[in-house]
């Protein structure tokens, strides 16, 4: 059977933007600074229980993943889009192995790329160096997050909560992303306060990502995302 050229592209630039994405929450996590809100929850317990970074992420990927079913079963399951259930819950089933593939990304990524601030380079491990990693990190999460939306494939975790939120409650996808971001970093606080008696993961590195991420994935779509569809067959 013969592939048609758009769906070789629409894999490649959904694959491409996975690994954007999972470089770019490296990046935050090593810069020292804070971590991405949603990220923040998997990494402060990674870290107070000594445990693997993805595979703590990808416990938390799949709490996601079971809200959104339990979501999409209590709004569709009880009237008649039962069609419109089954592809929902169909792309909230494919979300377990991608978080699986993903995961192993920031394993990858994690293993490769070192603690910045115990790099023996002062320019790489002093505040400045680390904050420009961080906008590198930042960007980079944002194009990355961009590419696999767009393509409408299948949604990260992080990305599928948010929108099963907020089509359950029948809100913005914006306030719902920032109503979903202050539920974590409460949740990563207490967790931090109450097992070491300090934050962890949260920091400058949070607020950048907070408001930068957003601004990046407007940017990449601007300059990028009609050309993108055009070559993938999504215009």
């Amino acid at each position: 059977m013969k592939i048609k050229k758009e769906n070789i592209y629409r894999g490649a630039f959904y694959i491409t933007g996975l690994l954007i994405l999972a470089m770019g929450i490296t990046l935050t996590t090593k810069s020292g600074l804070g971590v991405t809100p949603i990220i923040s929850v998997s990494f402060s317990v990674s870290q107070i229980f000594n445990l693997n970074f993805g595979n703590t992420t990808f416990a938390l990927y799949a709490i996601f993943v079971l809200i959104e079913i339990i979501l999409h079963i209590i709004k569709y399951g009880l009237c008649s889009h039962r069609e419109k259930l089954f592809l929902l819950l169909l792309k909230d089933i494919l979300q377990f192995p991608l978080s699986l593939l993903f995961t192993r990304f920031l394993n990858l990524f994690g293993t490769v790329i070192p603690e910045l601030k115990i790099v023996e380079n002062s320019l790489i491990s002093c505040f400045l160096g680390r904050f420009l990693f961080l906008i590198l990190a930042v960007a980079m999460t944002g194009i990355g997050a961009a590419m696999t939306l767009n393509m409408q494939i299948i949604p990260n975790p992080g990305d599928g909560i948010v929108q099963a939120l907020a089509d359950f409650c029948g809100k913005s996808v914006g306030l719902t992303k920032n109503c979903f971001d202050f539920l974590n970093i409460c949740i990563t606080i207490g967790v931090s306060m109450v097992y070491v008696g300090r934050i962890t993961g949260i920091g400058l590195g949070t607020i950048v990502a907070m408001i930068g991420v957003g601004r990046f994935i407007a940017l990449f779509n601007y300059l990028c995302k009609r050309p993108m569809a055009n070559l993938s067959g999504l215009s």
